[in-house]
């Protein structure tokens, strides 16, 4: 008699990327951790900006104009953000990986937050250079726009769409270098002294970058977590919290590329 056998299956639990973009912004700028104050406190800050100077020139011909350098004071406000995850203990016992994901998404709820203010303060570039296409001289005539003196010991990162990523390997061929010293997420090579990574959310068309001393991210404290039980209905409550503020402290150190 032949065994009557039943349709097995196997259960895989997987969790969908839920990263804006894996880069993690906060190695590309100054970290200051001397914040103080509480959430809707004004900070001000010294915002230092430069003008564009650069001409092509004649043969016999001088600059009209000179960069110049100045810095206006800015009004920024503390910020607290936090998230909330419940879950009731028969949901654990049900399903684990309701609290596992849960969990992890608030620490990458919190990623993706602080990382978009953080670039959005790189989108304040002042300094900005247009190119027909992302070639050599794209990126070296824009590093020029920098108020850095010696760009050969100083590291310079630029964000680029991943859509632009293609243009950016089609425009530049063997030029674009792989740098070992810099095999980190997202990182495709380098290019006139940039390290160039691809960033998920960056803008299309758009190419920023700069030096850490661009942006500066404040912070009070770390992550804090904590959080309650309710014994009665077996509910679990757990809160993330993070004081913060990211401002871009230094416009001579950052720039915009604009294609097309």
């Amino acid at each position: 008699m032949a065994h009557k056998i039943y349709e097995n299956f196997i259960l895989a639990n997987t969790v969908e990327d839920q990263y804006n973009s894996h880069l993690d912004l906060m190695r590309f700028c100054t970290i200051d951790n001397t914040l103080a104050g509480v959430p809707g406190m004004k900070k001000m800050i010294h915002v230092y900006s430069a003008t564009n100077g650069t001409e092509k020139l004649a043969m016999g011909v001088g600059n009209s104009k000179d960069i110049e350098v100045t810095y206006s004071e800015k009004e920024y406000e503390i910020l607290m953000a936090q998230n909330r995850f419940r879950y009731f203990d028969e949901q654990e016992m049900t399903d684990y990986m309701v609290v596992d994901t849960g969990m992890r998404h608030a620490a990458v709820d919190m990623f993706n937050h602080v990382n978009a203010d953080i670039f959005a303060e790189f989108n304040k570039a002042t300094l900005t250079h247009e190119a027909s296409a992302p070639d050599f001289g794209c990126f070296a005539d824009a590093a020029a726009l920098l108020n850095v003196e010696n760009l050969e010991n100083m590291e310079l990162f630029a964000f680029v769409n991943p859509a632009d990523m293609a243009k950016v390997r089609k425009a530049l061929k063997d030029e674009l270098k792989y740098v070992e010293a810099f095999a980190r997420q997202g990182y495709v090579g380098t290019v006139a002294g940039w390290n160039l990574y691809t960033k998920k959310d960056a803008v299309a068309g758009t190419i920023v970058g700069g030096t850490r001393e661009a942006v500066t991210l404040f912070n009070k404290r770390g992550v804090e977590v904590e959080q309650e039980r309710d014994a009665d209905i077996r509910q679990n409550t757990i809160w993330s919290r993070k004081y913060y503020l990211a401002a871009l402290t230094d416009a001579t150190k950052a720039v915009k590329i604009t294609i097309g």
